[in-house]
C-alpha cells in the first residue's frame, strides 16, 4: 500500500493506493492520526487507486470517521472502485459516511 498527501484548494487529500488490510492498516492509521493531530479541518480520503479493503481496513476507516467527528474535522471519502464501494455498502458505511465519485466532487463538498 502507498499513502501520500496532496492538497487541492487548501484541502488535504490523503491518497491510499493498493490494499488496505491487516498488514497495512497501521500505516493508514498513523497517517490520518498525524493529520488530525495537526488540526486538519477538512480531509478527503482518496480511494480511487485502492484495489482491496478488508475488515481490518474498514475498522481503520471507522476509527478515522469517529476521530474526525470528535475533532470536528469534515471528512469525505472519494473515488472508490467497485470492490471498495461494495464493501462500504455491505458494511453500512455508505449510509453513514460522506462519499463522492471523485476528489473534485469531495473538494467542492468541503468548500
Amino acid at each position: 500500500m502507498d499513502i501520500y498527501l496532496t492538497q487541492e484548494d487548501s484541502i488535504q487529500v490523503l491518497n491510499v493506493d493498493g490494499r488496505l488490510d491487516a498488514t497495512s492498516v497501521a500505516n493508514f492509521d498513523a497517517e490520518w492520526k498525524k493529520l488530525l493531530d495537526e488540526g486538519t479541518e477538512k480531509l478527503v480520503v482518496n480511494f480511487s487507486n485502492l484495489e482491496y479493503i478488508s475488515s481490518a481496513g474498514l475498522r481503520g476507516v471507522l476509527m478515522l470517521a469517529k476521530t474526525a467527528k470528535m475533532k470536528k474535522t469534515n471528512l469525505v471519502f472519494a473515488g472508490m472502485q467497485h470492490m471498495v464501494a461494495d464493501m462500504f455498502r455491505i458494511s453500512g458505511f455508505a449510509s453513514i459516511l460522506q462519499t463522492t465519485a471523485n476528489v473534485s466532487e469531495a473538494v467542492q463538498k468541503l468548500k
